[in-house]
């Protein structure tokens, strides 16, 4: 029976994304995933100011605060690791859409404006081509390499 080892799992989970390259037509790199991720971006970007909008949300402190989850990328001072756990924890939509989804649920909207604007970041990170981080390196994304 094959009994995978830890090291080389967690080696090829920290290995840097590499651009793949279509088995029928090898000099022809595959760009429609990462076309469809910096679409996908846009659109939540643009859903995320529709539901702001209908909230009737500030549209200055959305833009003060647009950038605030960007300071996740100050773990990188403490080291690569730490700082890849910073960055994807706070630009990972999971913890947004969850908070979200838990305040509709309890009817607590009081929050609603500061995860539309955690959200629109995301968004707006992954339409400029930035992904989640491996701790490899600032610039290696789940994306590309920045």
């Amino acid at each position: 029976m094959f009994k995978p080892k830890p090291e080389l799992i967690l080696d090829v989970l920290e290995m840097p994304c590499r651009e793949f390259v279509l088995p029928d037509n090898p000099a022809m790199p595959a760009r429609l995933p990462k076309l469809l991720l910096h679409l996908e971006g846009g659109c939540v970007v643009i859903v995320s100011c529709i539901l702001y909008q209908q909230i009737h949300g500030h549209w200055t402190l959305f833009l003060i605060l647009l950038l605030v989850p960007d300071l996740s990328m100050l773990g990188y001072l403490v080291n690569k690791r730490v700082g890849a756990v910073c960055y994807n924890f706070v630009h990972t939509y999971s913890v947004p859409l969850l908070l979200f989804c838990l305040s509709r649920l309890l009817h607590n909207s009081s929050w609603d404006w500061l995860l539309l604007i955690w959200i629109a970041h995301i968004g707006l990170d992954r339409a400029l081509g930035y992904g989640l981080k491996y701790p490899t390196g600032f610039k290696d994304t789940h994306l590309h390499k920045v």
